[in-house]
């Protein structure tokens, strides 16, 4: 193996023809991969040519022959006694003039400046050594240095120190390298910095800039990783046995706590009942706080699984077949008992409170994609908060229509829904306009009149008034004329655009807020002739036609149909 510095040098002076005088740095590092066995080390030579084709590739240190080596300079670094060649040992520094055997050797050490004793050096450590040859023209004398790189600077004593003139050795130009054997011991050889210096001391190495050795044979372990590694896993392993442990009793207590919070779920402490189980007033015994407990039982509690995740929960428990979930209590319970009591006395909702829910809502479908004012429950602060998933977010999209559920209330479902069973953000949307209706009217989608017997729907009801222009005279009376008129109108046309019966021409929420917000102006809306559609947009929706008290409104259908844009009208009619 051979690097040579691919430029000859002129080492004669042109005048003289003499050698001139020269110094090289080297720092170096030979890692023997097997410490126990010897393999042929590297050496630094001048010669006349880089071309060592008929030199022997594994021996003398693959630029030597054993016969007629002419104009040669070998400073060898050996660490293999070949008794051949005459070796003093397998770890020395040799001096070699146009031979295989050393002009002069010695043991791999340094003499220290202050006290001159000899120090070892090991070559094959894999320490990082430096080494310095030096020619003097007037002595014509050959110094060879060699000191581990922590020495600041070269040692005062050399050595190697032999009397040659290179004159008769080296010729007009010669080149600089290094060579080592193709070994078979594995042994390797890092040249990590040099410097030459014609007529003048080599230049320093700086040496934080040399390159780092890479590593040989498996990373060696701390003895303390050793010990603490073991130690570490099994206290992990049983942190987490432990975790299991408590997590488990920790749900055996919670469920516990639910029973005896909510009395065994006794019907005196039931709040509310819908399509996915029943809901319990409770009070958990140790922090005394008020809860609501949803009990689902049997195919409720996996479709529920779906529905609680993202649902703001204390807290959740389940048991074969049941499910409990748990809530904050909210003390002002669901929104329909403000705005469908027909005692006038009772305490109703003001419209400022109202706008505020459905602010509260629309902001929590944006999100959730929630349905109607049941599901709508009212904290201390008559903030409207969603009890439950929309159907969009409850059910996969795109599933096989005969495999799909429907649920929900008659009347607050979109068209499509009742027909296809598939549900998507716009039957969510079809079903808050139904709520922006009877949150603003105070009415249910379906109007008693004065026999039980005939009875109207809600959106009919409100697009005759729109019709007639009377769209104010559908507000709550129990407000007395209380209210925003801008926003109420407003509320009742986002309702109606909401309500259309193809899903497609229905905003998407955030198209709704910014409505709401008055970030962008509502489409105009003009009430045109009404189709048939209708008739089949409410019984998709559940109602019998036959008790409708508005004939007139059945014989044509467009809840808007005409969107050209522009200017919003606030005016109500």
């Amino acid at each position: 193996m051979h690097a040579i510095y691919p430029t000859p040098l002129h080492f004669r002076d042109s005048s003289s023809g003499k050698v001139q005088s020269f110094s090289v740095s080297i720092i170096f590092s030979i890692v023997g991969t097997y410490p126990d066995v010897n393999a042929n080390g590297m050496a630094f030579f001048i010669g006349p040519s880089k071309n060592f084709s008929d030199a022997l590739p594994m021996q003398f240190f693959g630029i030597l022959k054993q016969k007629s080596n002419d104009n040669l300079l070998v400073i060898e670094f050996d660490t293999f006694q070949n008794p051949e060649m005459q070796d003093i040992n397998d770890n020395h520094i040799g001096m070699d003039i146009n031979s295989t055997f050393s002009l002069q050797s010695h043991m791999a050490g340094f003499y220290e400046d202050s006290s001159g004793a000899f120090k070892n050096l090991t070559l094959n450590s894999g320490m990082e050594l430096q080494l310095w040859v030096d020619y003097e023209e007037e002595e014509t004398r050959i110094n060879v240095t060699l000191a581990p790189v922590y020495v600041a600077t070269k040692p005062l004593k050399p050595l190697l120190s032999a009397t040659c003139d290179l004159s008769t050795v080296l010729t007009e130009t010669a080149y600089i390298g290094f060579s080592s054997t193709a070994e078979l011991m594995n042994a390797r050889h890092y040249i990590l910095g040099w410097s030459f210096g014609l007529n003048r001391q080599a230049p320093s190495i700086d040496i934080s800039k040399l390159p780092k050795l890479p590593r040989v044979g498996p990373k060696a372990q701390s003895k303390l990783l050793v010990i603490i590694l073991p130690i570490a896993t099994a206290a992990l392993i049983l942190c987490i046995v432990s975790l299991v442990i408590l997590m488990v009793r920790r749900w055996q207590r919670f469920r516990e706590d639910l029973f005896y919070a909510t009395q065994g779920f006794k019907n005196k402490n039931l709040v509310g009942e819908g399509g996915f189980g029943k809901v319990y007033k409770g009070v958990l015994q140790l922090s005394k706080k008020e809860i609501a407990v949803k009990r689902m039982i049997s195919h409720e509690s996996r479709q529920g699984m779906k529905e609680f995740i993202t649902e703001v929960l204390l807290g959740y428990c389940r048991r074969k077949d049941e499910l409990l979930l748990v809530y904050d209590y909210m003390s002002n319970g669901s929104l329909d008992k403000y705005i469908h009591c027909e005692d006038q006395y009772k305490p109703t909702l003001s419209w400022a409170q109202r706008f505020q829910v459905i602010r509260g809502i629309a902001t929590g479908l944006l999100y959730l994609h929630e349905k109607q004012a049941s599901n709508v429950l009212l904290d201390n602060e008559m903030n409207g908060r969603l009890g439950d998933f929309g159907l969009a977010k409850l059910y996969d999209h795109g599933t096989d229509p005969q495999t799909t559920h429907m649920v929900g209330t008659m009347g607050y479902l979109a068209p499509e829904l009742a027909r296809t069973g598939k549900a998507s953000p716009y039957t969510d949307v079809y079903t808050f306009g139904m709520f922006l209706l009877e949150v603003t009217c105070g009415q249910k989608p379906t109007i008693k009149q004065d026999t039980e017997v005939n009875q109207v729907f809600l959106v009919d009801w409100v697009l005759e008034h729109w019709n007639n222009q009377l769209l104010s005279k559908t507000v709550d009376t129990r407000l007395h004329d209380d209210y925003n008129i801008g926003e109420a109108c407003l509320v009742l046309k986002i309702g109606l655009l909401c309500l259309h019966p193809f899903p497609s021409s229905r905003p998407c929420m955030r198209e709704v807020m910014q409505y709401l917000n008055g970030e962008i102006p509502l489409p105009e809306l003009r009430p045109t002739q009404l189709s048939t559609d209708i008739q089949g947009l409410m019984q998709d929706s559940g109602f019998n036609l036959s008790v409708t008290s508005y004939p007139q409104l059945m014989s044509s259908f467009s809840t808007m149909s005409d969107f050209s844009g522009g200017r919003c009208y606030w005016q109500c009619w």
